[in-house]
């Protein structure tokens, strides 16, 4: 597909790397300074499986004694900054973050395999999230709770507040690795938190080159932290009394194993998911073509709120069916930095190994591929339409069981409303769903029965920078990732009453 890859890294960020052999090994960020271990480990572009950097790994010691420095003097820190401070630093972030938008652009496209556009609109959403933030205090505000409603109550009153938790431990997933960690780092900051980074392991770089962005900015040192350890030896932090709340992106199965190490905690869990969409027989078809077709390849199909299952109505399922095959084979695989290319690589080999399991599985059900199912290379795949009729199979089938985290769908028809519910309701998750058709009383029971998070009507389902809150039912997670939501999380409500009985305050009748 392409020769080998290098990175180039901006003087701006030289103080979190060393050059060995032309290849930058990166620093991590822990007790309030960046620290270069004798261990490290190795990041590979998924673009042609060249080496681009290494990352320094710490011990249990170091991770440890920042975990120290965090709780007993940077939860203070950040606490003690008056709200409008932190407000300044979150948008002079933004501001550093913009000048330094071609560095994250290209990190992104050479480490997480991002087509051009996707990079720059994952950066541009990281610097509107940042000046987004003022949106999120509509939530931070308390309440005035008078006594005189309760004869037990009477001449007192209360304040109901919400203050920070303390320490919010951020696991980051490798699909959107800047925008996460901005994303949570934001709703836990601008609400008075210290923040504990997990970056992946997969493309950890720009997480990174941004918290080295926010020191820039002015983010106190001992209030943050980036802890480069693999997800499998991450339980002896998750589950430490002294992180208070744990903010999750990834697989319902890690999620699960966070959940069963962390204790009595706060979450925020954003799961599995991979969304069905529902197509009736009055939807513009070429547009819910375009847009399904969009929602099955975009970013490899490697998103939680990717389309996986299309579910569409039996008078219009051969013309649709049509119509996908037809734009799928328009969308040109290839090397994400040519312009020409609609579709980059998966991040690494042992997804593409999933993506073609998916495939056979669905074959020995009885599945007919419609469009693509080959291997284009160790991380490419071509996008992937399986039809399979027989309702039996399909509830049977890993694409319909499991989340696959790529380019791939299946297909099938439905009879009534009831149906389809069915087909879409019978899966693990419950994250999004869409609808594609302008029967308002219909669509207005899909709305009703479905069991998701978020329904999109005529669009495919994207979260955006979380403007609308979106979150799972069932598998697909706890809480709400989305402005103005997710920082009802990482507070606490405090309620303080004052007693003024026999003061002469207030006289009843």
């Amino acid at each position: 597909m392409s020769s080998s890859v290098k990175l180039s890294i901006s003087p701006d960020f030289k103080d979190i790397y060393l050059l060995a052999d032309e290849v930058p090994v990166f620093k991590t960020f822990l007790s309030g300074k960046w620290f270069l271990g004798s261990e490290t480990f190795d990041v590979k572009t998924p673009i042609d499986g060249s080496l681009i950097a290494r990352v320094s790994k710490p011990d249990w010691f170091l991770v440890e004694d920042s975990l120290r420095m965090v709780r007993e003097v940077g939860r203070w820190r950040v606490r003690d900054l008056p709200g409008d401070k932190r407000l300044e630093i979150i948008f002079k972030t933004a501001d550093l973050l913009e000048s330094r938008i071609e560095d994250f652009t290209e990190v992104l496209v050479l480490n997480a395999g991002k087509l051009r556009s996707q990079a720059k609109g994952e950066v541009t959403a990281s610097i509107e999230r940042l000046r987004k933030a003022p949106l999120d205090l509509r939530s931070i505000y308390g309440d005035y709770v008078p006594g005189d409603w309760s004869f037990q109550t009477l001449e007192s009153e209360a304040v109901v507040r919400r203050e920070p938790y303390g320490v919010v431990l951020s696991i980051i997933p490798y699909n959107y690795p800047l925008f996460d960690t901005v994303n949570k780092f934001t709703y836990s900051f601008v609400a008075g938190n210290a923040v504990l980074i997990k970056p992946p392991s997969a493309d950890p770089i720009v997480v990174l080159m941004f918290v080295k962005t926010a020191l820039d900015a002015g983010v106190p040192p001992e209030s943050v932290g980036v802890v480069t350890l693999s997800g499998k030896e991450m339980s002896k932090l998750v589950s430490d009394p002294r992180i208070d709340v744990i903010s999750f992106t990834g697989s319902t199965e890690v999620g699960k194993e966070v959940l069963r190490s962390a204790g009595i905690k706060q979450f925020i869990m954003e799961l599995g998911g991979g969304d069905p969409v529902i197509v009736l027989s009055d939807a513009n078809l070429e547009v819910a073509s375009q847009k399904i077709v969009t929602g099955i390849t975009s970013y490899a199909g490697q998103r939680c709120d990717a389309i996986k299952i299309v579910i569409v109505e039996e008078s219009v399922y051969e013309d649709l069916k049509n119509m996908l095959v037809r734009d799928l084979s328009k969308v040109r695989v290839g090397d994400p930095r040519s312009e020409e290319s609609g579709m980059g690589p998966l991040i690494d080999e042992r997804s593409v190994n999933e993506v073609i399991e998916a495939v056979n599985d669905s074959l020995r059900l009885g599945g007919k591929i419609l469009y693509g199912g080959r291997r284009l290379g160790p991380t490419y795949v071509e996008p992937t339409l399986i039809e399979i009729t027989d309702k039996k199979a399909l509830e049977k089938a890993k694409l319909y069981r499991d989340e696959v985290f790529g380019p791939i769908a299946l297909i099938t028809s439905f009879r009534d409303l009831d149906e389809a519910v069915r087909i879409a309701n019978g899966r693990r998750y419950g994250l999004d769903a869409a609808i594609f058709g302008h029967d308002i009383v219909k669509i207005r029971k899909l709305v009703r029965y479905l069991e998701v998070g978020v329904i999109y009507v005529n669009e495919f389902p994207r979260h955006g920078i979380g403007y609308y809150p979106f979150g799972g039912r069932k598998e697909s997670g706890i809480g709400r990732e989305g402005i103005g939501y997710s920082i009802e999380q990482v507070t606490a409500l405090k309620t303080i009453i004052y007693n003024y009985k026999g003061t002469g305050i207030w006289h009843y009748m």
